[in-house]
């Protein structure tokens, strides 16, 4: 009896009971939920371990802090809990979490299975598993060599994540664009919305490009920013140019300015971000001193108080990586990326064409309330998407935070508190992501016309 209560605490039961004040919940939902609180957890753990100021009022203010990390063999002030390595550590415990998960769930199809009723469950058991296999990565034997191992398999993995984002970005504008003029042919209403969204794109992208122009080149230097976004907003010119040409038009009727509307405007976010994660310029003016050029002046002022920046974007950007790993993981995501998609007659239009309408009765038919919160149990017939895929992408998300909280390949001079100080890294890598975003989107217009016989579908 008392194994029983154990499992009950540490299983669903344990979800449905935090809050009977809650609105009712999807099984589904609160199962990912679970399992992205545990990534921010850990995430926000390598956040103050990449911190000098959390570091130094941890030894004003602690007593004993020397003794007591000479007591847990961390170094005689905690060096090995703080900085890259360590960061390295955590998240390659938390990147297997994931990875054997992965493992475990690959092909599971009926949530009435053991493996299911493990992967909805045991919070309690999975969260003392998590925070052993991170501290575990503590005592792995040779750790410069594990260190320089495990760089090249994060640099893989956080790659591989930010192509997933960028193969599903172009989906997702295909996928606006076909749905909204599936609705055009019942409806003009749908046509006019095509329009009005097209030239709120369009005025985006070019407002974006000329503030860039004003702000972040001037008559003198500015070389690479000029270039930059000189080829940058030629490219947004080419691919709207090539969407609409006759011969592409042919091939794929669905084709149109709103897709290369998105992708124009994604191109124009990155090139500001890649921008402004590039180190500053310095000159010399009349009175022989340095002085920054090629940012806006007003961006100097807003870098002065660095914890308000730094804790500002650093929630930004978090938000950013889970929203994407959340949305990357649906089944329509993972379909999307095996090349399979819904068909034209399948096609229902809706302004929120992202979100499958909650009409699902078999779902409603299963609400139990365990003294708590009431749990919708949506998967009765099957899973609603896929647990392989999900922690998947998961595993590839630790590496990414990995690789951007130590500054990719600026690791040894990391820190959180000058994480928007700009290297080159980074700048280099979002650009070179730009431009993988408009090759992928360019592959899906000439696609049909490179290979004639091959049935293509976006």
């Amino acid at each position: 009896c008392l194994t029983f209560q154990l499992a009950c605490c540490c299983g669903t039961a344990a979800c449905s009971l935090c809050c009977k004040c809650c609105p009712k919940i999807k099984q589904s939902t609160s199962t990912r939920f679970m399992y992205a609180l545990y990534f921010i957890l850990v995430t926000i753990i390598c956040c103050v371990m990449m911190s000098t100021t959390v570091a130094n009022e941890m030894k004003t203010h602690i007593p004993f802090y020397k003794q007591m990390c000479k007591g847990i063999q961390a170094g005689e002030m905690c060096e090995k809990l703080v900085g890259y390595s360590a960061v390295y550590k955590v998240c390659f415990g938390m990147a297997c979490f994931f990875f054997l998960f992965f493992l475990f769930t690959i092909k599971i199809n009926n949530s009435k299975s053991c493996r299911a009723y493990i992967h909805n469950g045991f919070w309690l058991i999975k969260l003392i598993v998590l925070a052993a296999m991170c501290s575990g990565a503590f005592f792995i034997p040779d750790q410069d060599t594990f260190l320089n191992a495990w760089r090249y398999v994060g640099a893989t993995g956080g790659f591989l994540f930010i192509a997933i984002q960028l193969i599903l970005l172009v989906e997702f504008a295909h996928k606006w664009n076909k749905n909204w003029t599936a609705g055009a042919n019942h409806k003009q209403m749908w046509n006019g919305l095509l329009a009005l969204v097209t030239l709120i794109l369009y005025s985006i992208a070019v407002a974006a490009l000329v503030l860039m122009a004003l702000f972040y080149t001037r008559s003198e230097g500015c070389m690479y920013n000029k270039v930059l976004i000189g080829v940058n907003g030629g490219l947004c010119l080419f691919v709207s140019l090539v969407a609409i040409s006759p011969c592409v038009q042919n091939r794929q009727p669905h084709s149109g300015l709103l897709q290369s509307g998105v992708i124009s405007c994604y191109v124009m976010y990155l090139t500001f971000s890649a921008l402004s994660s590039k180190p500053p310029e310095t000159i010399l003016d009349e009175n022989n001193r340095n002085i920054t050029i090629c940012v806006p002046e007003f961006s100097q002022g807003l870098h002065r108080d660095e914890n308000l920046v730094t804790g500002l974007g650093t929630t930004i950007l978090f938000g950013c990586i889970l929203y994407s790993c959340l949305t990357s993981t649906t089944r329509a995501s993972s379909e999307a990326l095996k090349g399979i998609y819904a068909t034209a007659e399948t096609e229902v239009a809706r302004c929120c064409f992202c979100c499958v309408p909650d009409g699902d009765a078999d779902a409603e038919e299963h609400v139990e309330k365990r003294g708590g919160q009431t749990v919708v149990y949506d998967e009765k017939k099957g899973t609603v998407y896929s647990y392989a895929y999900f922690h998947f992408v998961f595993f590839l998300a630790s590496l990414y935070v990995m690789m951007t909280v130590t500054h990719w390949f600026h690791y040894e001079s990391a820190q959180i508190e000058k994480f928007f100080t700009g290297t080159w890294s980074i700048f280099w890598i979002k650009m070179v992501s730009c431009w993988v975003c408009v090759c992928l989107y360019l592959w899906t217009l000439i696609a049909p016309l490179c290979c004639p016989t091959r049935e293509f579908s976006v």
